[in-house]
């Protein structure tokens, strides 16, 4: 039995299950159980690379802030390295995010900053324009995983590997969505390079950009959505979009009633935008008429949705039931 020396060395080497029972047409579909990482989340990953990075190129020196504008899981992923390597954390996250989030955070220590989920990029109270602000005012690290390099690093490094390893090679389709455009990118990178054909699928929640741009090439005005950490009102410097070979727009009822599904049928517990990737994996699976290998994300624990998803009111509140 392999014993680790602190958490950080936990981080990645998630396992593959199967889903057994849910309709997937005639392919078999796995999820990655990122939940699986010590902070409950794939942004784990990109958490340590990205401070990683920065200390080798003289970014961020002992005792520095760091600050980051976040859904959250970056946030969560970023206070496990900040607690120990010794950092203080500021965060920076829209207010339509989870209370448990905003409480995991504080517990971790980290200081949070709530602001406007109403506004778009170039806006004062857009999180992202705040935190780059606040870097700036306060000589803070800005941590930026919507332009860092070490955020698709971390995932053609770890992730992509992995999920060739695990699947012996034989992946036919990855199901991913785009918050920063990490995953699409660094993942969809390694795999195009182990097979050029693989399909690179984007579930993409109803009313973000995304989904028109990769299968119509349409520009369109952002609308809103409730789904967490995925969906964007712009591309991120990041994300190679044209990767992505085919997109599915889900919508947050159908993403959530996914999520509870998976729950209650496969026994896992997955997040927002966890249900959207399935749903749209499960679209993808349905759609075709030959076998195929297809994989997709638990992207991040449920236990951070108790007050959302999985909360009968706030289902029916937000006609979602």
């Amino acid at each position: 039995m392999k014993v680790y020396d602190n958490v950080l060395e936990m981080i990645g080497n998630t396992p593959l299950v199967k889903v057994n029972n849910i309709d997937t047409g005639p392919c078999d579909l796995y999820l990655k159980l990122e939940l699986q990482n010590p902070g409950g989340s794939i942004k784990d990953r990109i958490a340590v690379e990205m401070i990683n990075a920065a200390e080798r190129d003289g970014k961020l020196k002992p005792g520095d802030t760091i600050i980051e504008a976040t859904a959250g899981n970056t946030g969560l992923g970023l206070a496990l390295v900040a607690a120990s390597k010794g950092y203080p954390l500021m965060i920076v996250m829209p207010d339509k995010m989870s209370q448990e989030k905003v409480n995991n955070l504080r517990a971790m220590g980290a200081t949070v900053k709530q602001t406007r989920s109403d506004v778009q990029k170039g806006h004062p109270e857009y999180y992202q324009d705040m935190a780059a602000r606040l870097a700036e005012e306060n000589g803070w690290f800005y941590v930026n995983q919507f332009e860092n390099p070490a955020n698709v690093e971390a995932h053609y490094k770890s992730t992509g590997p992995e999920i060739w390893q695990q699947t012996n090679g034989e992946i036919d389709a990855f199901v991913c969505g785009v918050g920063s455009g990490g995953t699409l990118t660094g993942i969809g990178r390694y795999l195009r390079e182990q097979k050029s054909d693989v399909d690179l699928v984007l579930a993409d929640p109803a009313g973000s950009i995304l989904e028109p741009l990769v299968n119509r090439g349409e520009h369109v005005e952002a609308g809103s959505w409730l789904a967490e950490g995925i969906g964007e009102d712009f591309v991120p410097k990041i994300c190679e979009i044209e990767l992505a070979n085919k997109a599915y727009a889900i919508s947050d009822k159908e993403g959530m009633q996914m999520a509870r599904q998976v729950l209650e049928k496969e026994g896992v517990m997955v997040g927002s935008s966890s249900g959207t990737l399935i749903a749209a994996a499960v679209r993808y699976c349905q759609d075709q008429t030959e076998k195929k290998q297809v994989v997709t994300l638990a992207c991040d624990t449920g236990n951070r949705y108790l007050s959302k998803l999985f909360n009968d009111e706030w289902m029916r509140e937000n006609n979602l039931l």
